[in-house]
């Protein structure tokens, strides 16, 4: 099991703990952390975009003339796509891009990104995110000390933690997740990784079995 040093807010180590094997010291593998990104970006689509159709478009449905004995082209509708203002063919509609992946591709990629983030020192344990007000100075200044970049993920396992939610909550880059609703994507996005130590112990258990 790797043992993973634990610090305070001050960045100084308090404790160490040890995580699984299976979830901090996996095997990377990158087509899998590909998979899950893409799948996560798939979910994340508007899928919104529209064009008219040739029964959608403004304009009467008379026939402009007669089928035969003019000389021209024969036409049935002044809503033809191949007339300006026409209905387009073909063209996008509103549709759903996400698609299923199987648990245990995105389980198994979890446990390669969170791996991989600890090999290349991006990732802290932290003893607790303990604030005793809600202010966004505090939470800026231990970020600080932490030595952390531009984008920083904070996984943290107390869903009631309020002072830390409300001092994080408008920095700009750091992003608050809790350890069930951590994603392979917003751990690459995000340069720093900060783990509550309770969070840490919990992903540990539930991503190794």
């Amino acid at each position: 099991m790797p043992t993973v040093d634990v610090v305070d807010l001050n960045n100084e180590k308090v404790g160490e703990v040890e995580l699984s094997d299976q979830v901090f010291a996996a095997e990377v593998n990158d087509a899998l952390i590909y998979e899950a990104v893409r799948h996560f970006r798939a979910g994340t689509r508007s899928g919104t975009v529209k064009t008219k159709t040739r029964h959608e478009v403004s304009g009467s449905g008379k026939k402009l003339w007669r089928q035969k004995g003019t000389g021209r082209a024969r036409v049935g509708s002044i809503r033809s796509p191949i007339w300006r203002h026409g209905g387009t063919s073909h063209g996008p509609q509103p549709r759903d891009y996400s698609y299923k992946l199987p648990r245990k591709m995105l389980l198994g990629a979890l446990r390669s990104a969170l791996s991989a983030k600890l090999k290349d020192g991006e990732l802290k344990i932290v003893q607790a995110f303990s604030f005793v007000d809600p202010k966004t100075k505090a939470v800026r200044a231990a970020l600080n000390k932490l030595e952390t970049k531009k984008t920083v993920l904070l996984v943290d396992n107390d869903e009631e933690n309020r002072n830390f939610q409300l001092g994080a909550r408008n920095l700009v880059g750091v992003m608050l997740v809790t350890s069930r609703d951590i994603s392979v994507y917003e751990l690459l996005r995000h340069k720093n990784v900060l783990v509550s130590e309770a969070a840490a112990k919990k992903l540990s258990e539930a991503l190794s079995q």
